[in-house]
């Protein structure tokens, strides 16, 4: 088994797919956690938030 994803992101939520096409999975819309990070529970990947999302409170412009 392959190991999962990590994915960098400025958000504080993000959706993932799996990719979409044939291999994909029904569209999740992630909280990340106050750590700054969150697993999909279809296909695993890692989503981190970016310093710089930290820094901009979540991308929110807050």
């Amino acid at each position: 088994m392959q190991p999962a994803e990590t994915i960098y992101i400025d958000e504080d939520t993000v959706g993932c797919d799996g990719g979409g096409g044939a291999l994909g999975h029904p569209l999740v819309y992630l909280t990340l956690s106050p750590k700054g990070s969150v697993d999909c529970p279809y296909c695993g990947r890692h989503y981190v938030q970016t310093e710089a999302g930290k820094a901009a409170g979540g991308g929110h412009g807050h």
